[in-house]
């Protein structure tokens, strides 16, 4: 065969095609309906319930919903933390305000991505790095240090305080305009760098006038963040209590009260050039600039499932990050390798493992949940519950099922407090990162 496809090779292909009454059944089946529905493995699913052996005490309901918009990372967070505030007050339900979180990652973000902008004026547009800062500078997606960076310096609200609006829930237009602007800003930034006729201090304040700009646009698409505030609640037992003169900062300092600091990201990447027991950051990652750089302890698979289960003994619900889109039913909640046979229906193996998906691109991380639970048997994890941020209208309430094998496949990143791990651990996560170029996998952001 030539480079070319001739037209007795298709003949063939079609000759072969039709010689197979297996792949012509899945055709008549295919041509007309989903085939995850008819690829479904429904001997795996009806072994699938919602029994755990080991929970979280303190799981808050109704699920919370991220709507259209990618801010799973956060709402991921907000969900951990809601847990806490949950048990310390005994309330009965309880959402912090995502479209205030929501509006201060844009402004940091756009801060970041000008600052970027300057760093690397003077290289050419189509360079891999400049073209990469300007694909998507503003987009809802981020990491756990970025969510970490946010809550440290601006602090969060209760949701009645600054609710959802239609942008925040539906972000896609809000994202396009400002990034249009931002193009702007960038070509602006980078013709008065080149030319060389403006000072640093002109510059920073050219700047300044931009993210003025950016920040009418964010209160105009998600209205204004709050600075002061009371807040009311009323317990279990229907008690009622009321803190006044709250800012952000004091009411996430005062009441909520974790030191997010103390909690450590731990990764799975087994590619070759990445090794175990080492730390990594990625370069040109991150929302608030001179706050924490993304970083990333790269352990064996083994190694996050033995500390999520030491979490969650300790009734410490975990973060995590996945490939939410691989052998997933949203409708019933389940992720599982076993779930559905594509192989059998299209008549070939998918035969890349973990490495290779991370190499070719066919893997990466997409979406941030939260472990509220473990069922172990033996000692041995056979599925985990994940409190995802889609609504109530899936899986059980919003509440879905990871089977362990999907774990080893598809698990990329999980939340530790430091509390459960070794000091070996912690030195090793603390020493001088190996820095990853801004495109690797593991610079993916969680926005679905």
């Amino acid at each position: 065969m030539g480079k070319e496809i001739s037209l007795t090779s298709v003949n063939k292909y079609l000759k072969k095609f039709k010689s197979n009454p297996q792949a012509r059944i899945s055709m008549n089946a295919a041509t007309r309906t989903d085939v995850r529905k008819i690829a479904m493995n429904w001997e795996a699913f009806r072994e699938i319930d919602h029994t755990f052996s080991d929970k979280v005490s303190g799981e808050m309901k109704p699920a919370t919903s991220q709507m259209r918009s990618g801010r799973c990372w956060g709402f991921a967070g907000l969900n951990l933390l809601r847990i806490y505030l949950g048990r310390k007050y005994k309330l009965k339900n309880f959402e912090f305000s995502q479209n205030y979180f929501m509006f201060y990652d844009k402004l940091e973000k756009a801060n970041f991505f000008l600052e970027n902008i300057i760093e690397t004026a003077k290289d050419s547009t189509d360079s891999r790095l400049v073209a990469h800062l300007l694909k998507s500078p503003i987009q809802d997606g981020g990491q756990w240090d970025m969510f970490v960076n946010l809550l440290v310096k601006y602090g969060t609200v209760p949701k009645k305080l600054m609710a959802e609006s239609y942008h925040s829930s539906h972000s896609a237009q809000m994202n396009k305009l400002i990034t249009r602007k931002l193009r702007e800003f960038a070509k602006d930034l980078r013709s008065k760098i080149v030319q060389g006729s403006s000072s640093k201090s002109s510059i920073s304040r050219l700047k300044e006038d931009m993210l003025s700009t950016i920040y009418q646009m964010l209160c105009i698409s998600l209205g204004t963040p709050p600075d002061k505030f009371d807040w009311s609640i009323r317990d279990k037992k229907d008690k009622f209590r009321r803190f006044t003169d709250l800012t952000p900062q004091s009411f996430f300092g005062e009441h909520v009260s974790i030191d997010l600091n103390d909690f450590v990201c731990l990764i799975n990447d087994p590619r070759e050039f990445t090794n175990y027991n080492k730390t990594y950051t990625v370069e040109y990652l991150g929302n608030v600039y001179g706050g924490n750089i993304i970083r990333y302890l790269n352990l064996e698979n083994s190694e996050l499932k033995k500390y999520t289960i030491k979490s969650i003994k300790a009734d410490d619900p975990v973060w995590f990050g996945c490939d939410v889109g691989k052998f997933f039913t949203r409708q019933f909640g389940v992720m599982d390798t076993n779930l559905f046979e594509f192989d059998k229906f299209f008549g070939t193996s998918f035969g890349m493992d973990k490495a290779e998906r991370l190499d070719y691109g066919d893997s990466v991380m997409t979406h941030a949940m939260l472990f509220t639970g473990v069922d172990l048997k033996n000692k041995k994890p056979i599925k985990w519950r994940v409190e995802n941020s889609w609504g109530d209208e899936h899986g059980e309430k919003g509440f879905d099922i990871m089977t362990d094998p999907w774990f080893d496949q598809f698990m990329y990143e999980v939340v530790i407090h430091k509390k459960h791990l070794t000091k070996a651990m912690l030195d090793l996560y603390n020493m001088e990162p190996i820095g990853l170029p801004p495109w690797d996998p593991m610079g993916s952001l969680a926005r679905e």
